[in-house]
């Protein structure tokens, strides 16, 4: 019988997954056990910090609700979040890069016609996203989704301000033309805090580490026989690129944005000048690659 002592705690518990059946479940509790004992024997928490431990960890979950997701924003800032998108979708033959969901998705964006606006509320300066869906071989893949979400030109997703912005503000789905091509109407986007009013705030704060995500707008384009990417359009020049909150910037998803003052180049694209555009080609690869990889 193996008792428990401090030298011999890691052996005590692995020794109660004997019985799993389960392989991969066994796999991971074995390394998460080994991890976590060799945490807390380096560490050496108090009791007290040991239950201030747990006490942050309850609140996290507590403050979950459909609308937010405190453990996907801890996943996030912890750098945990890209990692495991980085190991799963390590980018091939030139398929457009990863990057983190984050926690303000929302499915079932209503598909727009293509040119449409994505700003419901009028507010903030108007953007044209242009660009193509292709395979990594360069051929347009026609019908291509296209899930784009955003901030409001104050920083804030739709679902954050019930009853300041229009529900569905600034999401839009879209399908690419016959040769790939895709084109909406949305606002600039800004660079913003990740909510500080709950737990993760405070780690933050505890850490001397500032809460703001730069500016960019969220995409997932998918089509049928290729494998998804989830992705972003992130603004050239933002000074929060290299510290990124949640480190989710790769320098291959960076894009200038062109400011447009000529009022007949702006009338093209059914917005006013002065706007802004800017240019984001997404190359999928198959999806009988992504099998591969994996």
């Amino acid at each position: 019988m193996s008792y428990f002592t401090e030298a011999g705690s890691e052996a005590a518990v692995l020794a109660r997954l004997a019985e799993c059946r389960n392989p991969r479940l066994e796999q991971v509790m074995t390394s998460a056990v080994r991890h976590l004992h060799a945490f807390v024997k380096e560490v050496e928490p108090s009791m007290e910090e040991w239950m201030l431990a747990i006490q942050f960890l309850t609140r996290t979950g507590q403050i979950c609700d459909d609308k937010r997701q405190e453990w996907i924003l801890l996943s996030d800032t912890l750098g945990v979040s890209m990692l495991v998108e980085t190991i799963n979708h390590r980018a091939t033959g030139g398929a457009t890069e990863q990057t983190v969901l984050g926690p303000f998705h929302v499915a079932g964006a209503p598909v727009l016609p293509l040119g449409a606006n994505i700003c419901r509320d009028g507010r903030g300066v108007p953007c044209v996203v242009r660009g193509r869906v292709v395979g990594v071989d360069g051929r347009p893949l026609p019908g291509a989704l296209l899930d784009v979400w955003q901030t409001s030109e104050d920083g804030f997703y739709d679902i954050q301000q019930p009853g300041i912005q229009p529900e569905g503000n600034l999401r839009g789905r879209f399908r690419t033309a016959a040769d790939g091509s895709y084109w909406f109407v949305t606002v600039k986007p800004c660079s913003y805090p990740i909510p500080t009013d709950g737990p993760v705030g405070e780690l933050l704060a505890g850490m001397g580490r500032h809460p703001y995500r730069p500016a960019h707008i969220h995409i997932i384009a998918g089509a049928e026989g290729f494998a998804p990417v989830t992705t972003h359009i992130f603004v050239s020049g933002d000074p929060y690129l290299d510290s990124d909150a949640v480190f989710g910037v790769k320098e291959s998803l960076i894009r200038e944005f062109v400011e447009v003052t000529d009022h007949t180049q702006a009338a093209r694209w059914g917005v006013t000048a002065p706007s802004w555009t800017t240019e984001f080609e997404i190359r999928l690869r198959p999806a009988a690659v992504e099998r591969a990889a994996e």
